[in-house]
């Protein structure tokens, strides 16, 4: 599959089959993740794969009560749990060099938009969520004192083919030299 037509057609996914997902595309997939760019070559990412029932129902529970992918978090056949070794992304010789703080929320980002457009290529969907209590899905899944829990990922056979949504005109956020200047 074209790169291009992955992130035009890929969608958040919030139904799935049942279907399991093999070990050796969950491989592919966080293989994708592996190889994204990261601070210095840091590599802060940790990721958890949770396919039992039980843990990914105390997850759903860390979701807020008005999240739309509270069923995905049990329907969906494997969750991620993407975490970030603190103290790695935005430090140089352990010191933070940025003005950003820590840096990891942007390299678990880019190791995540690998993994979400490597599923999609191979067949299955995802969905990202964002809107929970990531200490206390931190607590469930056993992160240690210097990891934090950044994001849940949902992944499974699709079993809904979302349109897509409406997208901003590239001229309304492309500027030339300042702010003020339209690129287009």
């Amino acid at each position: 599959m074209d790169l291009m037509e992955a992130i035009l057609k890929r969608r958040s996914i919030r139904k799935y089959k049942r279907d399991l997902v093999s070990d050796g595309l969950l491989e592919k997939i966080l293989e994708s993740a592996r190889w994204a760019p990261s601070w210095a070559n840091t590599q802060c990412w940790r990721f958890i794969v949770v396919k039992d029932k039980a843990l990914k129902e105390k997850l759903r529970d860390t979701l807020t009560p008005w999240n739309p992918g509270r069923n995905a978090m049990v329907d969906a056949p494997v969750v991620i749990v993407a975490c970030a070794e603190l103290g790695k992304s935005g430090f140089r010789r352990g010191e933070q060099v940025t003005d950003r703080k820590d840096w990891y929320m942007f390299d678990v980002a880019l190791a995540l938009q690998n993994l979400t457009l490597t599923a999609y290529s191979l067949g299955l969907g995802t969905l990202h969520i964002g809107a929970f209590d990531a200490n206390e899905a931190g607590k469930i899944v056993s992160v240690p004192d210097n990891v934090v829990a950044v994001e849940l990922v949902a992944i499974g056979y699709p079993d809904e083919s979302p349109e897509p949504r409406e997208r901003n005109e590239i001229k309304t956020f492309i500027y030339k030299d300042k702010y003020s200047t339209s690129y287009f």
